[in-house]
């Protein structure tokens, strides 16, 4: 209890008591004499008093103390308020995309795929699930815990090429982006069994659609396709650090996606062409032999003939030229695309059997 609150006291003397302190100066302590407070050195208080000046009461400095933690807290109130907005804000608009995000291959590729999750995703590579066969494996369609569809390349490690298959993709895929390039998920390696895990192409090969009779692709959509099997050349051969050949260039190796953008696929035998050069089955490896495949393929495009389904050594773009050098017939075009005044067949054409001369004479 504060004596300044005792209202009736008369009489306060406390001379000679070796006291210390800050004397009262409210209630009873205004009519007080300086006589009851002498002899005490350590007292402070009003100077009528004659005592030192306390030099801070503790009350002020309570107070003050008080209000220096009130302004600091506000002082971090205002600094981290801001930050804390910024970062809800950051998490509020990522959480926004997730769901469009879901199926994206941009959040699979973070990912690691198991063995285990491999095989349940395409149902232990149940032929209800194969897609296609190759030379060097099985490619199966797969669907992950998260919904997500994919294509799984499993190769047949019972062939020694496989092995080497297996090696040139992964060495191929490490640096390559590019929107009409078959896009790798992941790989997954072991001594018995190697797979790689691919965006999976819900439409299929271009040589589906171009050999089978339940579909047809108009002039437009060839050309698109063809323009961007082009584009992804072009990327391969002068678009990375060490340019790339395909070797394989052909219809089956073409796939679609959703949006029916042509990507091509399978780097089994695609070469990295470093200071030097490889050799190949036929010789020299270079640009010109996928420049070669190109024109093949566009002529397959236009004539719906694959290229040594001829008897004795004709090939195609030897039919097609034959009996008129670059003078194409109209008789060897898929008679859907023949139509009156239309160039487009002919000057592609053109373009394919100028691409389709034997690769030394490129």
């Amino acid at each position: 209890m504060s004596l300044e609150k005792l209202q009736y006291l008369k009489y306060f003397n406390v001379s000679v008591n070796k006291l210390h302190g800050e004397i009262p100066s409210g209630g009873p302590f205004k009519n007080l004499s300086s006589q009851f407070f002498i002899y005490n050195e350590a007292l402070c208080g009003s100077s009528r008093l004659i005592v030192p000046l306390c030099p801070t009461s503790s009350k002020h400095k309570s107070k003050r103390k008080r209000l220096l933690v009130l302004f600091l807290w506000i002082g971090l109130a205002i600094l981290f308020v801001p930050v804390i907005f910024v970062f809800l804000w950051i998490r509020y608009r990522r959480g926004k995309r997730a769901p469009q995000q879901a199926d994206s291959l941009s959040t699979i590729t973070r990912e690691r795929i198991s063995y285990d999750e491999l095989i349940q995703a395409t149902d232990d590579l149940s032929e209800s699930n194969l897609i296609g066969s190759g030379s060097f494996g099985s490619v199966y369609k797969g669907i992950l815990g998260c919904g997500t569809a994919i294509a799984v390349k499993v190769f047949n490690l019972q062939l020694d090429a496989a092995f080497k298959s297996f090696d040139s993709e992964c060495e191929v895929f490490r640096s390559l982006r590019h929107r009409n390039l078959i896009k790798v998920i992941t790989s997954c390696s072991n001594l018995d069994f190697k797979a790689l895990a691919l965006e999976y192409m819900p439409n299929g090969s271009f040589e589906k659609y171009l050999y089978s009779h339940n579909y047809f692709l108009d002039t437009k959509q060839r050309h698109s396709i063809m323009i961007d099997v082009a584009c992804a050349l072009e990327y391969l051969h002068h678009g990375c650090s060490l340019p790339v050949i395909h070797c394989d260039v052909n219809p089956s190796n073409v796939l679609r996606n959703e949006d029916m953008v042509a990507h091509l696929s399978d780097f089994g035998i695609s070469k990295l062409l470093g200071e030097d050069q490889e050799y190949g089955l036929d010789g020299l490896v270079s640009a010109k032999c996928d420049v070669y495949s190109y024109g093949v393929m566009l002529l397959e495009m236009f004539t719906r003939r694959k290229p040594y389904e001829f008897e004795g050594d004709l090939r195609l773009n030897q039919w097609v030229v034959f009996p008129y050098k670059y003078d194409i017939p109209r008789a060897v075009w898929n008679p859907p695309l023949t139509r009156r005044g239309t160039r487009q067949p002919k000057c592609a054409a053109r373009v394919g059997v100028s691409e389709s001369d034997t690769p030394q004479d490129i």
